[in-house]
């Protein structure tokens, strides 16, 4: 049975349970990991019935962790949106990453972990142009360490809104192993349009310009494309 097949049936049972909502409010990324689990658990019941009820909760999991609900971005100026649904980790300065090339040596960094639990996919914090897009290979640290801004795997975009350039990158966990890409170098991007997600925990930093503030503090907890976290 192929996994386009698999996918098929898997959502055909999903409406047969009167959850027909969930197809549309579930990433397309999610189905292909939903129907390995679920195609394994069909299978495990002939088996051992223990194992095919741990993969029957595996597929719930996998449905709730690509989970993409809609939401309402604030239209303020000069606002910047969270990227990320997560915890505020840290709050400093710090130099982007040295592989965007720019100028600047110093930037306000605002750094949002994802645990598991949390909605992992990413959405721009300000409207503007994606100027460049930059990945680099590296380690699976645990993303709420300092040291992962800098060692782990991430992908790196630049947003430049007309006036001013702001970095967001994407950064792997210990358990993430991939990050997925909507857009392109040149794309026009919306404040609070997806831009990426990143599997299973991870973590995102906002770089802002000289002269921008926080308007959040380490500990609070926020939400993509919805919680206002600095102002430039």
């Amino acid at each position: 049975m192929s996994c386009f097949t698999e996918i098929i049936l898997f959502k055909r049972m999903l409406k047969m349970l009167s959850l027909k909502k969930i197809t549309s409010f579930i990433h397309k990324e999610g189905w292909r990991f939903a129907a390995i689990f679920f195609s394994a658990s069909i299978l495990s019941l002939m088996v051992w019935i223990p194992l095919a009820v741990l993969g029957f909760l595996l597929t719930f999991f996998v449905i709730w962790f690509f989970r993409d609900p809609e939401r309402v971005t604030p239209n303020i100026k000069d606002k910047i949106i969270s990227p990320a649904d997560g915890k505020i980790c840290l709050i400093d300065k710090a130099s982007p990453p040295a592989e965007l090339s720019l100028d600047t040596k110093e930037m306000l960094r605002i750094c949002i972990f994802m645990n598991v639990f949390n909605v992992h996919v990413n959405r721009s914090p300000i409207e503007g142009v994606v100027e460049k897009i930059t990945y680099k290979a590296g380690s699976f640290l645990n993303a709420s360490l300092d040291k992962a801004s800098e060692k782990n795997e991430r992908n790196s975009l630049i947003i430049n809104n007309g006036n001013k350039k702001i970095v967001v990158v994407q950064i792997a966990g210990l358990i993430a192993r991939r990050i997925i890409g909507f857009i392109k170098d040149g794309d026009k991007i919306k404040a609070g349009e997806r831009f990426g997600l990143i599997r299973f925990g991870s973590r995102v930093d906002v770089y802002l310009p000289k002269g921008s503030v926080e308007d959040v503090k380490v500990g609070d907890i926020v939400k993509a494309g919805e919680t206002i976290i600095g102002s430039l």
